[in-house]
């Protein structure tokens, strides 16, 4: 499991973007690969899937 930061996550649209740590990257994140509710600033974990538009974070749980 990778792990990052929650950068950004607009509950309205059911969309966000997490921080990766180690690259820094952002990593887009749909409402559909959350396995828990996320903020700004939680810390989680996830999978990397090829998305319609590219990578996407699934299997995403916070982790502390």
């Amino acid at each position: 499991m990778k792990t990052g930061v929650i950068k950004f996550f607009n509950e309205e649209k059911g969309y966000g973007f997490i921080t990766q740590d180690g690259s820094g990257s952002d990593l887009f994140v749909h409402v559909s690969g959350l396995e828990s509710d996320v903020q700004k600033d939680d810390k989680v974990e996830y999978e990397i899937q090829d998305g319609r538009k590219g990578p996407t974070a699934v299997s995403v749980r916070v982790i502390g």
